[in-house]
């Protein structure tokens, strides 16, 4: 008697403490159960994303209805300024609000990569890979799965964590050399969001507040910190324009590219422009990217890299390193 009552408190202290006996198929199971069909939901969070020394914070408020419509606000908190990636049935659009302007992509993000925010995203990265890794942790579990950046490979895996009842609390993507680079902290989830018909419209998404200051020169030109190998600084011309300034940053070498700075003005009315390539969360702010060329904004200027020798994880290796400590020729 005093054997089996000691096997079944073993058997109970099993499942409690470890989740034995498929608690592996058990919790992925509840995870996709709890995000993989989700109709709707409202997401608030803090994003953090780790490039070189630099540590840039956003909040970010993400929102999704059945089909295919997303809106993602990437509000950055050292200088407030906010970005929306939007998708709806017409296309996937970048909008800077405060600039009257947005860029328009025939993208099929944000299923061509992985995306810590997305709940959805994170179900499909689980199903992808056949030899995901789940631990206990001190409050919930932790699922390990590949991931895929294909503009950055060096993001080999992230480690998602939930709570004892499988919900979302955290997602870290680390590289290969195990650093953590980005770090999704989820602080709100509403799994039956309600949204008015006209929320995922790129016109209303425009219409906020347009208090925004830009610049007519340009004080700190800014430098790429790396250089691919034998590739230097030729010259450097700055140019006045209708609005302001345009720098030009010329490199020459084995891997030449050329940077363009330039301010940028505010339109009077909704600017959009077609644009080729994906949306990409870069330096600080989210630009498009394509095979050969990166472009963004950020603090009132605009920038555009370009190359026909880079391909676009090597270019957005040196984008992602710029600083305002010049280099030199």
């Amino acid at each position: 008697m005093k054997k089996i009552f000691g096997f079944s408190l073993l058997m109970i202290s099993c499942f409690l403490l470890t989740g034995c006996f498929g608690s592996k198929k058990d919790i992925i199971k509840d995870f996709k159960r709890k995000y993989g069909k989700l109709k709707s939901y409202h997401i608030k969070g803090t994003l953090q994303i780790m490039r070189n020394e630099d540590l840039h914070n956003y909040n970010i408020d993400v929102s999704y209805k059945k089909d295919d419509n997303y809106r993602v606000s990437l509000k950055n908190k050292t200088n407030n300024h906010e970005q929306i990636i939007l998708k709806n049935e017409k296309a996937v659009y970048v909008l800077t609000p405060t600039l009257n302007k947005s860029f328009k992509f025939q993208s099929e993000w944000p299923y061509n990569n992985s995306e810590s925010y997305l709940p959805q995203i994170l179900v499909d990265d689980i199903n992808k890979d056949k030899n995901i890794k789940v631990k206990k942790g001190k409050t919930g579990y932790i699922i390990t799965t590949k991931v895929d950046y294909p503009n950055n490979t060096s993001l080999i895996k992230q480690r998602i964590y939930l709570d004892k009842n499988a919900n979302l609390k955290k997602v870290e993507v680390l590289n290969n050399e195990g650093i953590v680079k980005i770090k999704m902290i989820y602080k709100d989830i509403d799994k039956n969001a309600k949204f008015s018909k006209k929320y995922f419209n790129l016109e209303e998404n425009m219409n906020v507040s347009k208090t925004t200051q830009t610049i007519k020169e340009i004080d700190n030109i800014i430098y790429p910190m790396y250089m691919p190998k034998n590739t230097f600084l030729e010259s450097q011309d700055t140019i006045k324009t209708k609005d302001g300034e345009r720098v030009i940053l010329t490199f020459k070498g084995d891997s030449p590219f050329m940077i363009v700075e330039e301010t940028v003005k505010n339109n009077k009315d909704n600017m959009v422009i077609q644009v080729s390539g994906d949306p990409e969360l870069m330096v600080d702010a989210v630009g498009s990217v394509s095979k050969n060329s990166a472009s963004w904004i950020s603090n009132g200027i605009e920038y555009y890299a370009v190359s026909k020798v880079l391909n676009s994880e090597q270019l957005l290796e040196v984008v992602n390193s710029i600083s305002s400590v010049p280099i030199g020729k």
